[in-house]
């Protein structure tokens, strides 16, 4: 006969007393119900852009195939979109999105800073009037936007579109900053200075560290809405070669006829420049949440 051993049951060091397994935790209806509504509504979102990568990926004698997923691949549109000239445009939405978002943070930081933590005669109404000039928008002022950049005579469109796209976009930033800056005691910033730091060291190793979500909120809105903008970049731009992306696409929508292998594949491409700045700084928006406070 075999005699069959139990096996021990595990013990906790600290007191000795037995431990059993713990059971698998089950998860209840309400979570699987949420998780199945979240992931139907990223699908919903996703639809779009699956179909844009599809349809540029589609060769062009099966675009009018019924089939969602082609018989063939064909890589072709974006490898021949360049010779459109396709990186020119390109490269001048990197200098309009990239400028103007320079330019807002360098405005918009020190106005924030300074609203934030100065109580000075005309605070409210200084930013009843930055609110203010966030309702105007570019296709009502368009005629008066193209007469006065006429007037400047300024060397490129690109700095025109720099700076329309600035002054649009600086309230919003201007707004979210000083909600931040005025969130943050002002008690860390005279510790710091307490132990031997200036006004403007304690701002960059306490506040902006702090206030780096709010930053972070900035440069992404800044960036999409200026990467996004048509109606001004197509009435102060007529070159071809001066032209940003959201204006070129359009150009491949003919009178008669529309080249929508270029189409998507230029959308496609457009994209992905906005889809890498998100997921390079948005791991910052946590770490900016404790990062100024540990000393």
């Amino acid at each position: 006969m075999s005699a069959t051993v139990a096996a021990p049951v595990p013990r906790s060091e600290a007191t000795g007393t037995e431990r059993r397994p713990r059971a698998p935790r089950r998860r209840s209806g309400r979570t699987v119900i949420l998780a199945l509504f979240g992931y139907l509504i990223a699908i919903v979102f996703l639809l779009p852009y699956a179909e844009m990568v599809i349809t540029a990926l589609r060769p062009a004698k099966e675009l009018s195939d019924r089939g969602y997923v082609p018989k063939h691949w064909d890589f072709s549109n974006f490898t021949s979109i360049w010779k459109t000239g396709f990186g020119d445009n390109l490269k001048v939405s990197l200098q309009v999105a990239g400028g103007a978002t320079l330019v807002v943070l360098l405005v918009a930081l020190p106005a924030a800073y300074y609203t934030a933590r100065h109580r000075f005669r005309g605070r409210g109404l200084f930013l009843l009037l930055v609110l203010v000039t966030q309702m105007f928008q570019p296709a009502a002022m368009l005629v008066g936007i193209q007469r006065e950049f006429l007037s400047f005579d300024l060397p490129s469109p690109t700095l025109s579109l720099i700076l329309v796209n600035a002054g649009f976009n600086l309230a919003f930033a201007v707004w979210i900053l000083n909600a931040y800056f005025s969130s943050i005691p002002v008690e860390l910033e005279e510790a710091a200075m307490v132990d031997g730091t200036g006004r403007l060291g304690a701002m960059g190793r306490i506040t902006l560290p702090l206030a780096l979500p709010g930053i972070v909120t900035a440069v992404i809105f800044t960036f999409i809405a200026a990467w996004n903008e048509f109606i001004v970049a197509l009435t102060l731009t007529s070159e071809p070669s001066q032209r940003p992306l959201t204006v070129a696409i359009h150009n491949y929508i003919g009178q008669y006829s529309v080249d929508w292998g270029h189409l998507f594949a230029g959308s496609v491409i457009a994209t992905i420049p906005v889809i890498v700045l998100f997921a390079v700084i948005e791991g910052k928006i946590v770490g900016g949440l404790t990062a100024g406070s540990i000393k």
